[in-house]
């Protein structure tokens, strides 16, 4: 058997390049506020939320207010990837939020209409994608795809700034509350993503901080030549290659015996049919039982070459099978085993957790447990709110781990924007009766 290990060459892909737009999104005027009703409002805009605004629009469902923080589609999902200096997805061209059954322009037919425009290491990644083999995409071809997304499916214009605030469902609409704004709509999706993990209370005894010390979501402190990285994953990853490429001697702090590299944090199996099926027909607990056992933080494959000569030319020093117990003031680190390590910065990637929709919906109707909402398995709406649905990291008790990953999100999308359509006909077409 052939394993195929990818080059490092992957990471140095270009970022800002000029690509043929079908026509100018444009975006409301940021003071602007949408009409105070709609059939589907959509809260959050990053990919989970393209994917729906366009599988929506091919289900002929217009009427469609998309709500995000940033006020941009992707904004915020393409601003933590600038934060960390990212090249490249972990995704490879099958996963992508464009819709499934219709004839759309996917990721990778993207791509290869656009060849002239992509490096030599770029063209052979799309030869292995289309061989079969794992491939993964530039962060710049699918930043164009997600623009082009966008404003052929007229995303842009029905997208607006806001921060919700509260969601009030009954049982024949949602009223969704923002800052500036109240819409009410027929149908709510929750496109929330993730928010990062806060670090434990007795780091430095809750609150903001040390001075020095920031998330991996945040700007790293400017200045010094030595910096400590916490975390075990791809994040992890791009932070220390970033402070490599600053001249900064690097210490790693990882939990774990030693570094897990492989193409994705879950067994391949999950992204597959036969793989979601693993989750039918088993109960609450057994489910939380797969997530625990197959989801763990690793590395791209492409990393370890780089990370491995750092190690040897001691630029990288890895501190493995260690754990915090305490981060004080001066940046210093101090270890369960007793040693301490140093530094002028330290950056925090600990991971992230998955937004269940508490704090907007009231905790009775998300019946959360575990950290997971009480979703209908069909429709993945709200179990006691079944006019609010979710498309995301939140539907992974209903999804397994591939919720988490764009990939995911297209097969949430295609049951919710489904059942939000079929909803609507029914509700708009009443059925006749006999006499």
């Amino acid at each position: 058997m052939i394993k195929f290990v990818p080059e490092p060459h992957l990471l140095d892909s270009p970022r800002g390049r000029d690509w043929p737009r079908v026509g100018a999104p444009v975006l409301p005027d940021p003071g602007a506020t949408p009409g105070n009703s709609a059939d589907v409002v959509i809260v959050g805009a990053g990919p989970a939320g393209l994917a729906v605004a366009s599988a929506l629009w091919h289900h002929g469902v217009r009427d469609v207010v998309v709500l995000d923080r940033t006020g941009r589609p992707c904004g915020r999902f393409f601003d933590r990837i600038d934060r960390l200096g990212q090249r490249v997805l972990r995704s490879p061209y099958e996963h992508h939020p464009g819709v499934e059954g219709y004839r759309d322009c996917e990721l990778l037919d993207f791509a290869r209409l656009h060849w002239a425009r992509l490096t030599h290491t770029e063209r052979r990644e799309i030869r292995m994608a289309q061989a079969g083999h794992r491939s993964v995409v530039p962060v710049d071809v699918f930043e164009a795809y997600c623009d082009h997304l966008v404003t052929s499916h007229h995303i842009a214009e029905r997208t607006w700034q806001a921060s919700v605030r509260e969601m009030l469902p009954t049982t024949d609409a949602v009223t969704v509350r923002a800052n500036r704004f109240t819409v009410t709509a027929h149908h709510a999706v929750l496109c929330l993503g993730e928010e990062r993990r806060p670090a434990p209370d007795a780091w430095w005894g809750g609150g903001r901080p040390p001075a020095g010390v920031s998330f991996w979501d945040e700007p790293v402190p400017a200045g010094g030549q030595r910096q400590i990285v916490v975390g075990a994953g791809l994040t992890a990853a791009h932070l220390i290659t970033g402070a490599l490429a600053a001249g900064r001697e690097v210490h790693w702090v990882v939990r774990e015996p030693g570094e897990r590299y492989q193409c994705a944090d879950v067994n391949s199996s999950f992204f597959r049919p036969e793989g979601r099926a693993r989750f039918d027909g088993v109960d609450r607990d057994g489910r939380l039982e797969l997530m625990r056992r197959h989801r763990r933080a690793s590395i791209m494959f492409e990393f370890r070459p780089l990370l491995e000569q750092a190690e040897s030319d001691g630029r990288l020093i890895v501190h493995r099978g260690e754990s915090v117990k305490e981060i004080g003031d001066g940046v210093v680190c101090r270890l369960e085993s007793g040693r301490v390590v140093e530094a002028d910065t330290a950056v925090l990637a600990l991971g992230t957790t998955p937004s269940s929709g508490a704090g907007l919906l009231p905790p009775d109707l998300v019946g959360e447990r575990d950290g997971w909402p009480d979703l209908d398995e069909r429709t993945l709406g709200y179990a006691r709110a079944p006019r609010v649905s979710v498309v995301g990291a939140a539907a992974g008790l209903m999804l397994g781990p591939a919720a988490r990953n764009i990939d995911g999100h297209r097969v949430a999308t295609a049951r919710v924007a489904a059942s939000i359509a079929h909803s609507l006909h029914r509700e708009r077409v009443p059925a006749v009766t006999g006499a």
